[in-house]
């Protein structure tokens, strides 16, 4: 899958927990024949652990699991690989680095409402984010802006709409998938 460049393109799912980021994100690396990454298996065994017991990230934690999450992306890119990774990217910033990874990162907001996520995520079996952090993340939360390169859509929609949705916008970059 490659952008105007002939670049691999680089897509990155996110949106607060319960968004959907990992089911839709499969799903679309599958449409495209690429790999998925998910994000949230890279973090730092401390990262898990304060999640888990129901402390937020800060800028400070997140920091080195970003880094690691743009390496692996800049190593899809510099391999010739178009790859979709599933990262909450919550704030502006958090999407500029990843921006940084890679010539054509391209991003799906995945929105919906705070009661949908607090639901989402409290039936969540043997998940280490819990529900009462769902607030935090939508406080941290910065919209996609128009500049960003992606876009916005429903979580709630169907699973074959958000994909079918992605698939063709990403082909709009003109790429198709590519193995």
């Amino acid at each position: 899958m490659t952008g105007p460049g002939r670049e691999p393109v680089i897509v990155v799912v996110l949106g607060v927990s319960g968004a959907g980021k990992s089911t839709v994100g499969k799903a679309l690396a599958e449409a495209l024949g690429v790999p998925f990454l998910e994000g949230d298996d890279l973090h730092p065994g401390a990262n898990i652990a304060k999640m888990a017991s129901g402390r937020s990230l800060d800028d400070t934690d997140r920091a080195p699991w970003l880094g690691v999450l743009r390496e692996r992306m800049r190593q899809s890119s510099r391999a010739g690989r178009g790859l979709v990774v599933s990262c909450s990217a919550l704030k502006r910033a958090y999407r500029d680095e990843l921006r940084g990874a890679a010539p054509n990162v391209w991003f799906l907001y995945l929105v919906l409402d705070r009661e949908t996520a607090r639901g989402r995520v409290s039936r969540r079996p043997g998940h280490f984010m819990p529900a009462l952090l769902v607030d935090s993340q939508f406080e941290a939360l910065d919209p996609l802006e128009p500049d960003e390169p992606g876009a916005t859509v429903d979580a709630t929609a169907a699973l074959e709409d958000t994909v079918a949705r992605a698939r063709g916008a990403v082909a709009r970059l003109g790429g198709g998938p590519q193995r």
